[in-house]
């Protein structure tokens, strides 16, 4: 066999072993996706008493996702997020952007995330702040930790695992915020 015979061969072996390997890891890793208010809307709440008062709600501290970084939570899907839970919950009768009893502001704090692995554990701290629309005095205020796992059972593609695990640390977070809320005399 000539040189430029077993080179031209090794070419063609080559180029078409990239293109499979190339396609592998675009299924694997995948573009990042925002995590869904969907996802993130709390749907069991630990209700002790149901507020026939209003509030309306307000988010900071989120991020956008950019498709080729990690998955985040933005601030208007984490408020729609809890506006859909407090309005499954009834913790309040209603939520709206004026005219109402009570604000609340919520802020995420932190978010840590995991790069790589089987199990994703995402860690979550969220600033939750209940004032008197009236006077603008401080009702109720915490710091709400909270986490979710997604394991590869729940997905395969890493980056849809870091979502699941946002949504669920979110979800979970919500939860815990607005069972602490019912618990108010308001």
């Amino acid at each position: 066999m000539n040189y430029a015979k077993a080179k031209t061969q090794w070419r063609a072996i080559r180029s078409n072993s990239i293109l499979p390997l190339a396609a592998a890891v675009w299924v694997l890793t995948g573009c990042a996706s925002p995590a869904t208010f969907e996802a993130m809307t709390a749907t069991t709440v630990p209700v002790v008493q149901k507020h026939a008062k209003s509030t309306s709600v307000t988010v900071s501290g989120g991020k956008e996702t950019n498709s080729a970084g990690k998955s985040q939570i933005s601030d208007v899907a984490f408020k729609q997020a809890i506006v859909d839970s407090i309005t499954k919950s009834q913790v309040f009768s209603k939520v709206a952007d004026s005219g109402t009893n009570y604000t609340l502001t919520v802020a995420i704090v932190s978010m840590n995330q995991p790069s790589f692995g089987f199990d994703f554990t995402v860690k979550m701290e969220a600033g939750w702040t209940l004032k008197r629309a009236d006077t603008g005095a401080v009702v109720w205020q915490e710091v709400i930790k909270s986490e979710h796992t997604a394991t590869t059972s729940d997905a395969f593609a890493g980056v849809a695992r870091l979502r699941m695990a946002n949504e669920g640390a979110a979800r979970n977070n919500i939860s815990q915020a607005l069972g602490r809320i019912s618990q108010l005399k308001l």
